[in-house]
């Protein structure tokens, strides 16, 4: 009986960690009588090769795309995550992607999109300005609050 419930706990599991794919979660845990599982995965950010926009010379200094970890993170301009999905910089595959550093934006302007559930939520710029940074790759995952791009 043992085996029994080996294999259905197995088999649970596999459930479960396809649904941590499914909904780009990072753990999930079940509780039912005296079961308790709990699946979670560690995402680690691949090395992301950072480029420099084709501008003037004196901009592209200023304008770079950078990992959120930097000092930028906390810099007022800066636009959050307002929920946990996958980030994407256009509105299709191969699309031409909604900005790019140094472009000028309007109040209201789609900046991307990140996918939670398997919903496309447009993000808006909070505000007017240009954008400075962007802090995330398309495709990569994003929690709540993490730094998206800058905007001054």
């Amino acid at each position: 009986m043992t085996n029994k419930t080996s294999t259905i706990d197995q088999e649970l599991i596999r459930q479960l960690a396809t649904l941590l794919t499914e909904t780009d979660l990072t753990e999930i845990e079940v509780e039912h009588g005296d079961l308790r599982i709990r699946v979670a995965r560690n995402l680690q950010a691949a090395p992301v090769a950072y480029q420099v926009a084709p501008q003037a010379p004196q901009a592209a200094a200023a304008a770079v795309v950078v990992p959120a970890e930097t000092s930028l993170a906390g810099h007022p301009g800066t636009v959050p995550s307002p929920m946990v999905g996958t980030a994407y910089r256009s509105p299709e595959p191969g699309a031409k992607t909604f900005v790019e550093i140094g472009d000028t934006v309007r109040e209201g302007q789609t900046l991307l999109i990140v996918e939670a559930m398997k919903t496309m939520n447009q993000i808006p710029a909070p505000r007017a300005g240009t954008v400075k940074a962007i802090m995330v790759t398309d495709g990569q995952p994003v929690e709540y609050g993490e730094p998206l791009l800058i905007i001054e």
